[in-house]
């Protein structure tokens, strides 16, 4: 769910800026660093670590960009390590080296725990604007969107509404098997005799394929989509990528039938073919409803 995970968090990369800066200003705005100042910076990340319990690893670089004091976690693989270490080739040290203000940087994996995380670092200058250190703080994919998203993938409605779909998703596929089931029999069921054929049970059959193929397609757009979080289409706007799926289907389904309809009542009920046009007009409007909802959507983005 790593994809639909960095969607999110690009919704919410503002919001979660503003709460993380805020907690780190509050927490490390008095940080006295005239006297033992390896001991005063693992108090304030101490300190820190408190605020922020989703936080995985909390560290100090200097202006150099090197750990000034071995990192501060909950996971004993992490604690007190990586003193000393150069992290100057991080996008989180010269983005705010060069920024002068709290950054928080894109989502990437960790060479520590191997888990998606993004690292909020807030620089401390001296009465001459001069960059003494730089605090930073690595907090896991998953946990900054529970965080500010409780809607996330995640999260525990998150997980319960992929249950859902995946459950609502295997039910519609066995009733699209079963539709395909019963339209290859009321097929097969006519034999290779083709003046015992009836015609009507060569539409129905036709009828049954199309609803289960259509069926088939939007199960496959729902489960992609809410259970494996696949990425859109580029292009595709911020639609909801289901019910234009769904809506595609629909129009296909009602061509075929439409077409159908069109040789039926051409062969047997002539007086009947303003029925099949008004089923080629609606197809037609769904066509231009679909149309200008895509339109509407890429308009938005």
């Amino acid at each position: 769910m790593v994809i639909q995970e960095i969607q999110e968090y690009s919704t919410v990369r503002t919001k979660a800026r503003a709460y993380l800066c805020y907690i780190m200003s509050r927490n490390i705005s008095n940080l006295n660093l005239d006297e033992n100042r390896d001991d005063n910076l693992e108090k304030q990340l101490r300190k820190l670590q408190k605020s922020i319990p989703q936080g995985e690893v909390f560290y100090a670089i200097d202006a150099n960009g090197i750990q000034v004091v071995d990192n501060l976690s909950k996971h004993k693989n992490l604690n007190m390590k990586r003193k000393g270490y150069d992290r100057s080739n991080r996008a989180y040290y010269y983005r705010t080296f060069k920024e002068h203000r709290c950054v928080l940087t894109d989502p990437y994996p960790s060479l520590d725990s191997n888990q998606m995380v993004v690292t909020a670092s807030f620089p401390i200058y001296d009465e001459e604007n001069n960059l003494l250190f730089i605090i930073c703080v690595d907090v896991q994919l998953k946990d900054i969107l529970k965080m500010v998203l409780p809607s996330s993938v995640d999260s525990t409605f998150g997980k319960f509404s992929k249950f859902i779909y995946a459950s609502f998703s295997v039910a519609l596929m066995l009733v699209a098997l079963l539709l395909f089931v019963k339209g290859i029999s009321g097929f097969l069921v006519l034999g290779w005799d083709v003046k015992s054929i009836d015609i009507n049970e060569m539409f129905k059959s036709t009828i049954l394929l199309t609803l289960s193929l259509a069926i088939f397609d939007l199960v496959k757009a729902i489960f992609e989509e809410e259970v494996l979080g696949k990425e859109k289409k580029e292009g595709s706007g911020d639609g909801h990528q289901t019910m234009i799926r769904f809506l595609g289907s629909i129009i296909i389904a009602l061509s075929i039938e439409a077409l159908m309809l069109v040789f039926k009542f051409a062969i047997t009920q002539p007086e009947k073919l303003i029925s099949a046009v008004y089923l080629i007009l609606g197809v037609t409007a769904l066509m231009i409803g679909l149309s200008i909802y895509i339109k509407v959507n890429k308009i938005d983005k």
